[in-house]
């Protein structure tokens, strides 16, 4: 149900800012938005409690944005309150930067190796994924995972390429323990 809501509501966001020829600028407000609630906890738990009613919520809302957001934001922000969606901001907006990234063919990708990569291996790995996908360009997340052994993981939206030393050894213990079990 929460993805539906969150499709539901970016959706119609990314709509909202292709109509009005805005994807820069609301694109850029999601995420200084979610970068404000994240700082301010106490905010969001005020904008979601049962007892504070949508009118005050409304009222906080305008105060706290008005002249510093869009209004195609403020009166977004405005619907998911009256719609009694703002729990779902966060999820909503996630939603939304990523349409605008696919929209802007702005790949997102996760790298995991088992030691940290030189800037030129950074570099070359972008290369390599600018050239096996239709994205323009890339922002680069890396991490490292020493359990990996060797290789890399590389995780694109759901598309997951494992090439770690450690897949492999799992892939051969399970195929081992197949032909025990098929011998026993």
């Amino acid at each position: 149900m929460a993805k539906l809501v969150s499709k539901t509501y970016g959706d119609a966001l990314f709509e909202l800012a292709t109509d009005e020829n805005k994807i820069d600028s609301l694109f850029e407000e999601a995420k200084a938005l979610k970068e404000i609630l994240d700082a301010n906890d106490d905010f969001r738990k005020m904008m979601n409690h049962p007892q504070i009613s949508r009118e005050e919520k409304e009222k906080v809302m305008e105060d706290v944005f008005k002249g510093r957001a869009s209004e195609e934001m403020t009166g977004f922000l405005r619907l998911l309150i009256v719609n009694g969606r703002f729990v779902e901001i966060d999820s909503i907006l996630d939603y939304f930067i990523a349409e605008v990234k696919e929209f802007k063919k702005i790949g997102v990708a996760y790298v995991t190796t088992p030691l940290p990569l030189s800037d030129k291996q950074k570099s070359d790995v972008e290369s390599k994924l600018l050239n096996t996908t239709s994205y323009e360009t890339m922002e680069m997340n890396y991490s490292v995972d020493a359990s990996l052994i060797g290789g890399m993981t590389i995780r694109i939206k759901d598309r997951v390429v494992d090439s770690s030393v450690k897949s492999k050894l799992d892939k051969l213990t399970k195929e081992l323990l197949d032909l025990k079990l098929a011998n026993a």
